[in-house]
């Protein structure tokens, strides 16, 4: 017999995954021997019309394919077996077969006595896994436990602890309320004798000044008393002199008169006589001009001292006058130290409430880190709990694992039982002569029969693989011509699903076993430290966060804490928190969810855009400077913005435009330069020098920009509303600093002004002009240019920091092989970090020269290295948003900004440039951090400059690496 029937019922549980006979081809596949040897010659035998005898179907269902092969339709000529000759042959052929069958089945006999041995060997290891689980469950109990009896031990002596710092609370308490009650009592004593020294004091002096008046008066009185006294005899005197002498003279004249009377009479001479007369009479004329002379000198003595008497007059009014002064001082000074005596009165109170304010703070704060410690505690139990769950989750996983392994092994043993005895059976059966005219069917692996017999590799590795997809008939057409056995695809799948075989009901995939998803990972121990390094891990986080939410304030140093509007903490990180398409979103809200995220990345300043009602959707247009409702969001969600940032330890600067202002209205003949809003502004305050709005202020104190008025802040009501206006910006909206929009435009002594009334944490200018070329390319000297940038920070009086565009500029070029750039004359960086590095705002993109606007855009492929450098020197690094958030730089930024963090760097770093060339560049910033830019072969210990021992903290390869000091 050559052949003989397989009825499609007996196979229906033979599947092609599993072997029978191992004939060193790949495992996996069913080979079932029929008929003679593969060496064996067949012939085809024809009739007139076609072939005659029974016919050959091989079915195939092999993957989905459900096409079925017979070789009339293709035009292939069906084989005979040799007749009645060659029987003999087949039966001996058949019974060799059976004997291999039962070789076979001996082998699968041996092959279950081993499964049975592991099955055993499985029960025991699943009855030492129980009394494992069951050891461990108790272990974890009895470390339960534990726990809750360390926990409630921990409890009592936190609360133990938290009745003794209550105490010494109250203590506390106490002993400021006696001191200050002692304050007080030593400053009214204090008071009290300073005021009696000086009221006595005061009485003296008035006293002394009250008698030396006196006594000044009684001096002059008696000087006028006695020289009015002494003028007045003497001028009776010499009257009384004078009169005696014209009594003297008139008796001599009488006599005279008498005797010439006489002589007259007698007969003398009257000549004589009348010339005594005369010259008696001129001695008199002489004497009374004496008497009128003395009369005018007594007169001019008399007008003396009564000038004499009116000027003592004056100088008693005068004494008087000081002594009321005197008396005035007095009362100021009473008033005065009243005044100061309740001064330090309010003081001592303020002090008080101080005193009061801060021991109730220092009851939050206890309570407050009690109450974390209390929650790191239940953490610590929660994630005990976790590990104990976790662990048991593991062990019933395993459990389960092992459960089904002996199932699928069960299972195997009981299939490959019936597949050995389905085997024999059809084996030991004989083909029916009487069947000649039926079709025989054959259900086995691919289809292929003809293939079985045969020992060649490559048919063997076809039938294995199958083609990949449908064969074109030009290709079966080539291997028909080679290969003669191999039987190619039907494209008809209609007949082939007509046909009469019956598929093979196999197991989908998911169905089937397979230890490689079961198993778990080699070395369960393994899979314990890794969950118990997450559980270890997330103790960490939380006691970390503990830790720092009861340490915040304690941690800042006297640096940190005290603020400078030029440099703010010196350790400051700002983010620019948009770009140019950011008002197309409501950004408010959506950059408040990205606060926490911030924060945790090592940001500690976010740069808002432009608040106020603006003619450009940017912000940068504003014109009601008052509204705050712009395209970014309300006012309301600004707030909320601002608030979220405060409650992650973030700053908000504000992008403040004080250079221009959109006008809204028109002026009567035609030119926008009338102001609306609570800013209601005039051409005044417009610069008479800009060519477009006509102005009537002063000229301007920088450069025009062209697109809207400029705003004169030479003008003093100007300067008046723009501080008030900041003042609301930092009291009622929350904004803790500035970003200073285009400050070429005006002076920076104004800029001083602003800062100084606003008194802002931080503040940026942007201060950006063109650098120096030569021949199309930058130039290596860019002093000049930084020089700008310097002058406008010294104008500020250094209250502002400045954007360092020269250190942008020289990175574009610089990154590209020109690291010699990066150095100056004096071994300096060359921006303006190497001249005023606490002043300068380090950057490498912005919403103008980057985002959608793109004016100045940075090397895209240098973009690493941009931000290795400034993140690794002094300055204020600012980082652009689109690159945190963007451009998936996120891991790149917050590493470097750990580093920084590690290695102390603030803005006064002081940096040692070691190489600086073509290669690379490698400088030492501060005393703990060494960088390093470009692909050359150098680290610290080649740099005999460099002691101490490093390691390598970011490694880039050829863009950058970073080393900290151990």
């Amino acid at each position: 017999m050559g052949s003989f029937l397989m009825p499609s019922s007996a196979f229906g549980m033979l599947l092609p995954q599993f072997p029978v006979v191992s004939l060193g081809r790949p495992r996996g596949q069913f080979h079932l021997v029929l008929g003679g040897s593969s060496n064996r010659k067949r012939k085809n035998l024809h009739t007139g019309n076609r072939q005659c005898g029974p016919r050959i179907i091989a079915a195939s269902n092999r993957g989905n394919s459900n096409d079925a092969f017979t070789d009339d339709e293709d035009g292939f000529t069906s084989r005979r077996y040799e007749k009645s000759g060659k029987k003999k042959d087949d039966l001996t052929e058949t019974r060799r077969a059976l004997s291999e069958a039962k070789a076979r089945e001996e082998a699968l006999e041996k092959e279950r006595d081993q499964l049975l041995e592991e099955f055993a060997s499985s029960e025991s290891n699943q009855e030492e896994n129980v009394t494992a689980i069951l050891h461990d469950k108790e272990l974890a109990v009895s470390e339960l436990e534990l726990a809750k009896s360390q926990l409630h031990k921990k409890l009592q002596e936190s609360v133990q602890e938290k009745s003794a710092l209550e105490s010494k609370l109250v203590h506390a308490k106490q002993d400021a309320v006696e001191l200050a009650v002692q304050v007080e009592k030593i400053a009214e004593i204090a008071f009290q004798e300073a005021t009696s020294h000086v009221l006595e004091d005061a009485k003296l002096r008035v006293s002394a000044a009250e008698t030396l008046s006196a006594e000044s008066a009684f001096q002059i009185e008696d000087q006028i008393r006695k020289s009015t006294e002494g003028t007045i005899s003497s001028i009776i005197e010499e009257s009384r002199d004078a009169i005696k002498e014209a009594l003297d003279v008139a008796e001599h004249a009488s006599v005279q008169a008498t005797k010439a009377i006489a002589a007259f009479t007698d007969g003398l001479n009257p000549i004589d006589a009348i010339a005594s007369v005369q010259s008696e009479n001129i001695k008199l004329h002489g004497a009374f001009s004496d008497l009128e002379a003395q009369l005018l000198v007594s007169k001019s003595g008399f007008d003396r001292l009564k000038l004499e008497l009116q000027q003592a007059q004056e100088q008693a009014s005068a004494a008087e006058l000081r002594a009321g002064n005197a008396e005035k001082a007095l009362l100021a000074f009473q008033e005065l130290s009243r005044q100061k005596a309740l001064e330090q009165e309010e003081d001592i109170r303020s002090l008080l409430k101080n005193i009061k304010k801060e021991a109730e703070q220092r009851k939050k704060a206890l309570s407050k880190a009690f109450n974390a410690e209390l929650e790191s505690i239940k953490a610590a139990v929660d994630a005990a709990k976790d590990t104990t769950h976790s662990r048991e989750n593991a062990y019933m996983k395993r459990c389960e694992a092992l459960q089904r392994s002996l199932r699928t092994s069960e299972s195997a043993l009981k299939m490959w039982r019936q597949r050995a005895e389905m085997a024999q059976s059809l084996l030991l059966k004989e083909r029916s002569e009487k069947e000649d005219n039926e079709d025989d069917i054959y259900v086995v692996n691919g289809g292929r029969i003809d293939l079985l017999t045969d020992d060649n590799s490559e048919k063997w590795k076809l039938l294995t693989c199958g083609p990949r997809k449908e064969i074109p008939p030009w290709m079966a057409r080539r291997i028909w011509s080679i290969r003669h056995e191999f039987p190619p695809r039907k494209a008809n799948i209609s007949k082939a699903l007509n046909s009469k075989f019956k598929s093979l009901k196999l197991p989908k995939p998911d169905e089937v076993w397979s230890i490689s998803q079961e198993k778990l990972r080699e070395g369960d121990i393994l899979v314990e430290h890794v969950m118990e390094k997450e559980v270890i891990e997330k103790k960490r986080k939380t006691l970390e966060r503990a830790l720092q939410q009861k340490t915040v304030q304690w941690q800042r140093t006297r640096e940190e804490t005290k603020l400078e509007p030029g440099t703010g903490t010196g350790r400051e990180i700002v983010l620019q928190g948009f770009n140019w398409e950011s008002w197309r979103r409501q950004w408010y809200q959506d950059l408040a969810q990205k606060a926490a995220d911030l924060s945790q990345t090592g940001i500690t300043a976010v740069w808002l855009p432009p608040p106020t009602e603006s003619v450009a959707p940017q912000g940068y247009m504003p014109s009601d400077l008052y509204n705050l409702n712009s395209k970014y969001g309300s006012v309301e969600d600004l707030k909320s913005c601002i608030e979220e940032m405060h409650a992650h330890d973030l700053l908000a600067l504000g992008d403040v435009v004080l250079n221009h202002r959109c006008a809204h209205k028109q002026s009567p003949n035609g030119i926008w330069n009338i102001f609306g809003g609570k800013l209601a502004w005039g051409p005044e305050a417009i610069v008479c020098d800009d060519p477009n709005f006509q102005g009537l202020g002063n000229p301007s104190s920088g450069d025009i920009f062209h697109a809207a008025p400029n705003v004169d802040h030479s003008q003093d009501f100007v300067r008046r509303d723009i501080k008030e206006w900041l003042n609301w910006l930092r009291n009622d909206i929350g904004y803790d600093g500035w970003r200073l929009d285009f400050v070429r435009g005006f002076s920076g002594t104004f800029v001083k002004e602003y800062i100084e009334a606003s008194h802002p944490a931080f503040a940026i200018g942007e201060y950006w002009d063109s650098m120096a070329y030569e021949h199309g390319n930058l130039s290596y000297n860019q002093d000049a240019h930084r020089q700008r940038i310097v002058n406008w920070i010294n104008a500020t009086g250094g209250t502002s920091s400045a954007f360092d565009v020269t250190t942008k500029g020289i990175l574009h070029s610089a990154l590209h092989g020109q690291y010699w750039r990066l150095i100056d004359p004096q071994g300096k960086p060359t921006g303006v970090m190497g001249w005023w590095p606490s002043r300068a705002c380090t950057f490498i993109e912005n919403h103008d020269t980057g985002s959608t606007q793109g004016h100045w855009p940075f090397p895209r492929d240098k973009l690493a290295q941009g931000y290795a450098y400034i993140l690794t020197h002094p300055g204020t690094p600012v980082i652009f948003y689109d690159h945190l958030y963007e451009f998936g730089m996120r891991d790149v930024i917050t590493e470097l900004i750990e580093a920084r963090r590690r290695a102390g760097i603030h803005c006064r770093s002081s940096v040692k440039i070691y190489h600086a060339n073509n290669e690379g560049y490698v400088a030492r910033v501060g005393d703990t951090l060494v960088m390093k830019l470009g692909n050359f072969n150098w680290n610290p210990s080649k740099e005999n400059q460099l002691d101490g021992s490093w390691q390598k903290f970011v490694d880039k390869g050829s863009d950058y690496q970073v080393w900290l000091r151990q």
